[in-house]
């Protein structure tokens, strides 16, 4: 897209790319991260995948338009890499990748059947201008949609005040980067501000509640409130300590070990039709 000469936003990605983030996002499947989308997809569909991450979704979209194509874009070249490899590994064909800037996208209007993105908007310091360029890409009677999570409304048992205190970090620091930590509720405003006529607002949620759940959601934030971007993120601001953070670390693994513990991460969805 031809942005002419305007200087494109710089925004910053909280989570960083550290091996915990990336292992959280492998995690991700079509099936529980997309579900709300995938009654709406034909075989010979063209689907651009913005903010692929390590391509886990992008091949499983992949695998339910057979005669169709799944395009990955992300910022992250060698998160791009990963997803390429990926596809490799799980032989799927009708796939490619490419780097690329949700603000101006590389390709011709009405080009594709459907433009899906999944927390991407979040992180985003306009999230209206990113949904505005995803409509130019797909074809009149396509479908724009997106996915992501609400932080305010995540919630959990036991209580654990490190938690609460982790929490209250992570929405400081994601908004001081100019995002937006509680974008779940916001999705469908954003969608009527591009524009759009017809827009379906749902919600879903992952839940982690089993031991082996429990061990890998909590050992994965232990990890990442202590040694990735966001702790860099927050040293640098001002805003937590070694010991403060290690403290936030040490109240996931407690969380994860109690047999009682259970967590629930709301996401906001749209499917907005162009």
């Amino acid at each position: 897209m031809d942005t002419g000469g305007l200087a494109l936003p710089e925004d910053v990605y909280t989570h960083g790319h550290a091996e915990p983030v990336l292992r959280a996002h492998r995690w991700r499947t079509a099936e529980n991260s997309a579900a709300y989308l995938l009654p709406h997809l034909r075989p010979e569909a063209r689907i651009l995948d913005v903010g692929c991450g390590p391509g886990t979704i992008t091949c499983d979209l992949a695998g339910q338009v057979p005669h169709g194509h799944v395009t990955g874009v992300d910022r992250a070249e060698s998160v791009v890499d990963d997803a390429r490899a990926h596809a490799v590994s799980a032989g799927v064909a009708n796939v490619s990748f490419e780097a690329g800037d949700v603000y101006a996208l590389e390709h011709a209007d009405g080009g594709f059947d459907v433009v899906h993105a999944h927390q991407l908007l979040q992180h985003l310091t306009d999230p209206v201008a990113a949904l505005r360029e995803m409509r130019r890409v797909c074809r009149p009677g396509g479908l724009v949609a997106a996915r992501d999570a609400d932080y305010a409304a995540f919630a959990w048992w036991p209580r654990i005040a490190g938690l609460d205190e982790w929490l209250g970090l992570y929405r400081t620091v994601a908004r001081r980067n100019g995002g937006e930590p509680d974008a779940g509720r916001r999705m469908r405003a954003w969608s009527r501000a591009v524009g759009f006529g017809e827009v379906i607002s749902s919600a879903s949620v992952w839940c982690f509640a089993t031991p082996e759940d429990r061990a890998w959601w909590g050992g994965l934030w232990a990890e990442r409130v202590s040694a990735s971007q966001l702790a860099d993120q927050a040293r640098s601001m001002g805003l937590a300590t070694d010991s403060d953070l290690a403290r936030m670390a040490e109240a996931w693994r407690t969380w994860a070990a109690a047999p009682d513990g259970w967590f629930g991460v709301l996401h906001g969805e749209i499917l907005c039709r162009v």
